[in-house]
């Protein structure tokens, strides 16, 4: 004679649950506190229109060191290379020598948008595109230390009045 199973009794194990249940909550939560799921999909990039680069006279206004890019085995290379240069200038603050980048029909659309990046690394002081080249000038200053130099400095008369509207002022911005 076949015996009658008896039905088991099911485990319910509390500290699993709550590790199934807020571990991904906590994971969550510290994904959206540090912007994990931001996604960044854009380049201040400024195209001149019509003839505003014939008008600023980029194309003589510097002895430019030219870096052509055609698709080559080398483009690594004159990638490095012209970081380098662009270092160069950026830390002697070289007002006379400026840097061309020249894209021929070769060369890759990474080949762009690395050279993008690197002046973005490198913080180029001025650059602009037109049709196939990218023009890098060089400046006296940059705009950053610019911006930490200048002090704002507030004088005070004295009366109470005048403090809290400053204050307030202060506090508002």
């Amino acid at each position: 004679m076949i015996e009658k199973r008896e039905k088991r009794k099911k485990i319910f194990y509390v500290p699993g649950m709550i590790s199934l249940v807020l571990i991904p909550l906590f994971c969550l939560y510290h994904f959206y506190k540090v912007d994990a799921f931001k996604v960044c999909h854009g380049i201040e990039l400024y195209i001149p229109h019509g003839n505003e680069f014939e008008e600023y006279k980029f194309a003589t206004l510097r002895k430019y060191k030219v870096f052509n890019f055609d698709g080559g085995q080398l483009e690594n290379k004159k990638l490095e290379e012209m970081r380098l240069y662009l270092r160069k200038l950026r830390t002697e603050k070289d007002t006379i020598n400026g840097i061309r980048m020249h894209f021929g029909s070769g060369s890759q659309y990474q080949t762009f948008i690395t050279t993008l990046d690197i002046l973005f690394e490198e913080e180029a002081p001025t650059w602009i595109t037109n049709k196939d080249d990218i023009y890098v000038l060089g400046s006296s200053n940059t705009c950053k230390k610019v911006k930490d130099t200048i002090e704002h400095h507030v004088m005070n008369c004295g009366t109470g009045e005048l403090m809290r509207q400053q204050a307030y002022f202060e506090q508002k911005k």
